[in-house]
């Protein structure tokens, strides 16, 4: 008996994390990260890191798209510049404890993390942050 309440009590955690991401706008993608350092080796060791969190659906998620795009390219080997969707890596939302998506994460080249934002972020806003953190195009 007490099993079958152990059981019931993941499946429904289970049951309501898929509906949360649901009404945040997510959905079952197959979509690559934009990066190739794989999540567990994140932030990236010696270096600037920006992670922005979120899905291939999600409205806001997709209008930083083509921001996250430039911004690798802009910033290629001098910031690392990497997007998870949280909907193919399940469990990378709660490593870095996503309440919403999407969400940017800075961290400094020691690897602590400086500064967190929910929501879409503008392109001056990442290069402002990126410059604090003596980051230049």
């Amino acid at each position: 008996m007490m099993l079958k309440g152990r059981l019931m009590t993941k499946l429904n955690l289970r049951l309501f994390l898929g509906l949360l991401l649901l009404c945040l706008g997510a959905g079952p993608v197959g979509a690559s990260d934009s990066t190739s350092a794989p999540p567990s080796k994140l932030p990236v060791p010696g270096m600037v890191t920006m992670i922005d969190l979120g899905a291939k659906k999600c409205i806001p998620c997709k209008m930083m798209a083509p921001i996250m795009e430039k911004m690798e390219h802009k910033y290629k080997d001098k910031a690392a510049i990497v997007f998870i969707d949280v909907w193919e890596h399940h469990e990378q939302a709660g490593r870095f404890g996503i309440r919403a998506i999407p969400t940017q994460i800075f961290y400094d080249a020691s690897g602590k993390e400086v500064f967190r934002h929910e929501g879409f972020m503008a392109e001056k806003d990442i290069v402002s942050m990126l410059k604090k953190l003596g980051v230049e195009p």
